[in-house]
């Protein structure tokens, strides 16, 4: 099992910056991707940014690229996602996800993360 824990959200005007962090523990290593994910109301669950974890290549959406930053500190098994020039459309719930060895699917895809955190709230208004 993994365990994830968010922390970091808030409450911003538009153009502000907020950094999410995600701690992992547990079988960390059963982990392939490590990524972000947000759901606004009434909208379906999004990928916002994710990482191949062996070799930390980084992936992003089109909304977010130039935007955020997603890294890792391997020593302290945490994930953090620097988000600056936030707008009002990112307002929404951020999780952190893990897959495992027996995922498939793309980065993008929801089901491909079989591990997930709590969220964590983002509110950015005009």
């Amino acid at each position: 099992q993994v365990q994830l824990t968010e922390s970091g959200g808030g409450s911003v005007q538009a153009g502000g910056s907020l950094k999410l962090s995600c701690v992992v523990s547990g079988y960390t290593d059963l982990n392939r991707y490590r990524g972000w994910f947000r759901q606004a109301p009434g909208k379906q669950r999004e990928a916002v940014a994710s990482i191949y974890i062996n070799t930390g290549h980084t992936i992003y959406a089109d909304s977010v690229k130039g935007r955020f930053t997603l890294s890792q500190d391997n020593a302290k098994n945490t994930l953090y996602l620097q988000m600056n020039s936030l707008k009002p459309e990112d307002t929404a719930l951020y999780y952190c996800a893990a897959d495992d060895q027996t995922s498939g699917g793309t980065w993008a895809n929801v089901h491909r993360y079989k591990y997930w955190g709590q969220g964590t709230q983002v509110t950015v208004s005009s």
